[in-house]
């Protein structure tokens, strides 16, 4: 038996549990902190995802085969560092190499020494300094916290109050904390946005099918940015002809120029691209699954998760292949209403039995006592469908919806349709 601890407790969490339950071998699983959803596949393990001495302590002293850290913030506290130098085998990245994504400036440097295309931009760890270039600048533009910020610390600035505002926001009034300690002003890029998730053993760079993410809490891209609202797999916009020029002037371009830096990346590189009228460019490196895209991305892997761990682990992922169904699947969110600002958790969430055996729901913010399951976080439940094609994915997803009830549930009416 095979034992395995996730870390996290998202959506994204439940997605892997589900995909390494469907391997060929025999596994047995653990989720740390887990939420309703995983307990239903794993043993949840009250530690909090962020706890590094507890969870290499947890680890070792539960012979843990193999740790797969998936959300941000572990990795760039160190986590795959510390269990590895306690001998335990870890899926991630390491903290150096994670930097990609929890620093941008880092990442920003990065592609502009490598020759790697994105947009032009300038970093500031002074407010009035920025400020002051703001004065001069081309509009719209792009303000960015420096670090991890749950994906809400990018803020698109129509002139230059806005972008003062914002400058003031993440660098003054720290309300992205930390993360605002420097700001990355960049241009502001036209174009569809295209997310393509790879796994990496530090040489070779596998791509999994693209996806595009709706980041605006309500339809037509309306309101306040959030974690993502919903996700469709794969996306149409992202032709053939540019995935191999992404293939070879992003991916392996960046594994290698991480390599020419001494930061050899194994895990997860999602590589967030804007199909610019000049081509394809990167908006950001992040340094893990993304969420909510590993649950529409994974609906249509084929291959065995476990065996594409262990090579991206082991150094030998150049001898697979990634197999893919040829279907098109959708994720849409059921959040709690107010989300992502105020919102209320606990309450009764109902019809989880009632949907379609081919869709899965995916939880996020969920906590299950005495057989029931209540809302516990913002995004709530991934309502997972696929299809011959995005449409009859889409209707399938919004079908089985209807059949899911929770007090002030809210979500998107238009994942899928653009």
């Amino acid at each position: 038996m095979y034992k395995i601890l996730v870390v996290g407790g998202g959506g994204r969490e439940h997605a892997i549990l589900w995909k390494l339950k469907q391997g060929s071998r025999e596994v047995e699983l653990f989720c740390a902190p887990g939420n309703g959803g995983t307990a239903q596949l794993a043993q949840n393990v009250a530690i909090k995802a962020d706890d590094v001495e507890g969870i290499v302590r947890w680890a070792k002293e539960n012979a843990m085969d193999m740790v797969f850290v998936a959300p941000d913030d572990p990795l760039a506290l160190g986590m795959v560092d510390a269990l590895e130098a306690s001998g335990i085998r870890a899926f991630g990245p390491t903290k150096a190499a994670a930097e990609i994504e929890w620093s941008k400036s880092y990442s920003k440097w990065l592609m502009k020494k490598y020759d790697i295309p994105t947009a032009a931009f300038e970093v500031f760890d002074d407010a009035e300094q920025a400020i002051a270039y703001l004065e001069n600048a081309n509009y719209p533009i792009v303000v960015k916290a420096d670090g991890l910020a749950l994906g809400k610390g990018v803020l698109i600035c129509e002139d230059f109050e806005q972008a003062k505002q914002a400058v003031n926001d993440i660098m003054l009034d720290k309300k992205f904390g930390n993360a605002g300690a420097r700001v990355v002003i960049e241009e502001f890029m036209t174009g569809p946005e295209v997310s393509v998730l790879t796994f990496c053993d530090g040489k070779t760079v596998l791509p999994m099918v693209s996806a595009q993410d709706h980041k605006r809490a309500y339809d037509n891209d309306e309101g306040l940015n959030t974690g993502g609202m919903g996700t469709f797999a794969p996306t149409p916009k992202f032709t053939r002809e540019m995935q191999e020029y992404a293939q070879k002037e992003i991916f392996e371009k960046t594994v290698l120029a991480l390599n020419a830096e001494g930061r050899t990346f194994k895990g997860i590189i999602f590589f967030g691209l804007m199909l610019t009228p000049d081509g394809v460019k990167v908006l950001e490196y992040n340094a893990r699954l993304g969420d909510p895209e590993t649950q529409s991305v994974f609906m249509l892997l084929d291959t065995d998760l476990l065996d594409i761990l262990d090579a991206s682990i082991d150094g030998t992922l150049g001898g697979m292949t990634l197999d893919w169904k040829n279907e098109s699947a959708v994720c849409v969110v059921m959040a709690s209403g107010g989300y992502p600002q105020k919102y209320e958790n606990g309450k009764l969430i109902e019809g989880l039995d009632s949907v379609d055996e081919d869709v899965v729901v995916f939880h996020a913010g969920t906590k299950a006592e005495d057989g029931k399951c209540y809302t516990n976080g913002g995004r709530v439940l991934g309502v997972t469908a696929t299809g011959k094609d995005i449409e009859d994915a889409r209707k399938k997803a919004y079908a089985n919806i209807q059949k899911i009830k929770f007090e002030n549930a809210q979500y998107r009416t238009d994942i899928g349709i653009k």
